[in-house]
Parts: C-alpha cells; sequence; structure tokens
C-alpha cells in the first residue's frame, strides 16, 4: 500500500519537470531564427540608352566576281596565294600568249600588205587624172578641128573614145581606194583584236579582295568564258551586312533616316565580345508578304576584318536613345507564374518580391521601365534560396558584375 502511494506522489512531478522542458524549447529556436542567406546584390542606375530593334543579320561581301579567262589556251602560271589578300590590278593568271602573239604578227603583216595597196591606187588614181586631163583636152580640141575639116570625124571619136575610157578609168581608181581603205580599217581591227586577246593572257584583279579557293592549276586548259570560274573574288572591306525588320517598324525607320544614316551595331554570335559599327545604307523598295518583313542593308569598313561573308551574327538597328533610363544587371530578373519579377533588398536587410516590366537589353543589362526606381537595391545572385521576408546577407559581387 505504501509504494503505490509513492508512485502516484512522484508522477505528477516527473509530468511537470517534462512539461516544462518541452515548453523551453520553442522559446530557444524562435529567439535564434533562420541564419540570413548570402546573397550577391547590386543597385538599380540610371543611365542614357539606345532605342534600337534587335536582330540576325547575314554578312555579304560588297562585291564579288567570278574570275573567268575571255581567250581559250593553257593556263602556265598562277601569281596568287588562294585565300589571300588581293589589290586591284594585281596579276592572277597567266595563259600561253604565243598563239595570240602570232596572231597579232599576222594581223599587222596584213595591215601593212593593204596600206601599200591603198598607196598604190592612190597612185594610180593621180596617174590616171592625169592622163583623163590630157585626153580630154585632146578630144576637145580634135572635136574642133573635126568641125573645121581638118581631120575626119572618125579621128574626132577616137579620142573622145579615149578620154572616156579614161574617165571610166578613174572611177574604177576611185573605187580601188575605197576598197583599200576598207581593208586597211578591217585590218587595223583585226590588229586591235589581236592586241586585246593578247592582253587577254594575263588576268588581274577586278578590285581589291579577298580570293577564295583555286579552282583551276596551271597546266590546265582553258576555255574562253567557260562555265567554271578560275577563282571567286569577294571584295570585304567594305562589307554588307543584310536583315529583316517587321513592316510595323519601317515609318520609324524612314523617319529617322530621312536626315542622317542610322548607325547599326553588329556582334558575333560566337563572341559577342567582338562588336563593330555601320551606318544603314539600303532600305528595301518591297515588303516581302510572306513574312511581313522589309530587308535592310549596312555598310561598315570592316578594316579589322571582324565580319566576315556567310555568317550571321546579331544586329541592333539604334533608332533614338533614352535618358535616365533605370538600368540593373540582367541577372537580377527572374521569372514567376504572374510574369517576371526582381527581389528588392529593405532597409531591415529582408527582401520583398515585385513585378517589373522589362525593356531592352543594354549589354549586360536591361531597362526596367516600371517597378524599381534609382537607388534601390536587387538581388542579383542567390535567388533560389529566397521568399518574401527572407533575411539576407550581401557578399562580394562577381568580378563580371564588377564589371558592368
Amino acid at each position: 500500500m505504501q509504494s503505490k502511494v509513492l508512485v502516484r506522489a512522484i508522477s505528477p512531478a516527473i509530468v511537470a519537470f517534462l512539461l516544462a522542458g518541452c515548453g523551453s524549447a520553442p522559446k530557444v529556436q524562435s529567439a535564434g531564427g533562420p541564419p540570413p542567406v548570402p546573397v550577391t546584390v547590386a543597385t538599380a542606375g540610371q543611365q542614357t540608352v539606345p532605342i534600337e530593334i534587335r536582330v540576325i543579320g547575314t554578312v555579304e561581301p560588297s562585291s564579288t566576281v567570278q574570275v573567268k579567262s575571255q581567250i581559250s589556251g593553257e593556263l602556265l602560271s598562277v601569281h596568287f596565294v588562294e585565300g589571300g589578300d588581293i589589290k586591284k590590278g594585281d596579276l592572277l593568271f597567266t595563259i600561253d600568249p604565243r598563239p595570240y602573239q602570232e596572231a597579232l604578227k599576222q594581223a599587222e603583216a596584213a595591215l601593212q600588205k593593204d596600206q601599200a595597196q591603198l598607196r598604190q591606187a592612190e597612185a594610180n588614181l593621180g596617174r590616171d587624172t592625169a592622163q583623163e586631163k590630157n585626153a580630154q583636152a585632146d578630144a576637145t580640141r580634135y572635136t574642133e578641128l573635126a568641125k573645121q575639116g581638118v581631120i575626119s570625124r572618125s579621128q574626132s571619136e577616137q579620142y573622145r573614145t579615149s578620154a572616156d575610157a579614161l574617165q571610166q578609168s578613174l572611177h574604177a581608181d576611185q573605187a580601188a581606194i575605197e576598197s583599200a581603205r576598207a581593208s586597211v580599217a578591217s585590218d587595223r581591227s583585226a590588229v586591235d583584236r589581236a592586241k586585246l586577246d593578247l592582253n587577254y593572257c594575263e588576268i588581274r584583279a577586278p578590285f581589291s579582295g579577298r580570293a577564295g579557293n583555286l579552282l583551276v592549276h596551271a597546266g590546265n586548259l582553258v576555255i574562253a568564258n567557260g562555265p567554271n570560274p578560275l577563282v571567286v573574288i569577294n571584295q570585304i572591306a567594305p562589307i554588307f551586312v543584310t536583315f529583316g525588320v517587321p513592316e510595323e517598324q519601317l515609318p520609324a525607320i524612314r523617319d529617322r533616316s530621312k536626315n542622317n544614316k542610322l548607325p547599326v551595331d553588329v556582334s558575333l554570335q560566337n563572341d559577342a565580345d567582338k562588336t563593330t559599327r555601320g551606318l544603314l545604307t539600303v532600305i528595301d523598295n518591297t515588303v516581302d508578304p510572306n513574312t511581313g518583313t522589309i530587308k535592310l542593308k549596312a555598310t561598315f569598313t570592316n578594316e579589322d576584318r571582324i565580319l566576315w561573308p556567310g555568317t550571321f551574327v546579331n544586329v541592333a538597328l539604334v533608332l533614338d536613345s533614352r535618358d535616365n533610363a533605370v538600368v540593373v544587371p540582367a541577372e537580377a530578373i527572374q521569372a514567376g507564374q504572374d510574369g517576371q519579377f526582381v527581389y528588392v533588398v529593405k532597409k531591415d536587410q529582408t527582401v520583398e518580391s515585385r513585378k517589373v516590366t522589362v525593356g531592352a537589353a543594354v549589354g549586360r543589362k536591361v531597362v526596367v521601365q516600371s517597378g524599381i526606381a534609382q537607388g534601390e537595391t536587387v538581388v542579383t545572385d542567390g535567388q533560389l534560396r529566397l521568399f518574401p521576408g527572407a533575411r539576407i546577407q550581401p557578399v562580394a559581387e562577381k568580378a563580371e558584375s564588377q564589371a558592368l
């Protein structure tokens, strides 16, 4: 009976002690709270940003030519390095000139021959002219004598016939001279043609540019204006970039390009740090009804050879600029169910989620059209562990963030 009473007396005390111990643990935990989340932060700033259209463009040579031979013959030598730079007038190919040298000699010989015949015809004309003059004088004198009865009429007619024959000879001499002159003109044309063919034995660069692969090698027989070129030359300085923009942008582009050519910024797709600037030079005269775009062309000096024909590039057509635009690092923008948002750091080092409207990208930053004011602090790294009201611990920015 005593043991049962002791158990009953101790049990309430143990229960009270256990309840007191269990109640004290939550108080210690709530006093400490969860540790702050280490994050990287940045301050929203203001800057002048360009208003631009961003599309993909294609690089095209400003000029391209398929070099072909204008004569047939054996290709003797190649005077350039394939894939290398060439200048206007540089000797590219030499075709065997010997057949064309012989053709020139023959044409010059024919010219000399016909020139001699022309001189002979002119001499004949001079001789026959003198004879015809004397014959006409004799015919006139003997006609008068025949009228006086000094000579017979038949003798007078013989002198008249002789004078008329010499007059016809003059016409023949004149025709011979005209024929000789035509032959000389034809010979001179043949000489010029032979000289031109001989000149075509040396094929020179029509403009400065970049040579492609050599398509015909020395020793091969080339055909005049054959189907295959000897080499293709592209002019890459200056160079073109063509791109299409939506047709609804056309009025703004035309309006802003009336007085000055619009700047066009281009960067390589595989290396965005390599950029160059050119000018909009061509607006196509029609909108493509299938795509609803208008084709534009920009010209670049390309002195540093950044752009290469056939490559795709990122194009930014600058229409205007916007002053005092609020910008934040692109890493601060997050995508949520209700749209894009950022985590804004409050004065008590907690964060709140704020919906934003994002505009154009400017390098590694983006324009925030609404939701963020200048000077506010936003989280740029570590957002995965955050939630509204979470406490943060800012850490040093990454090198790439500091470079923004």
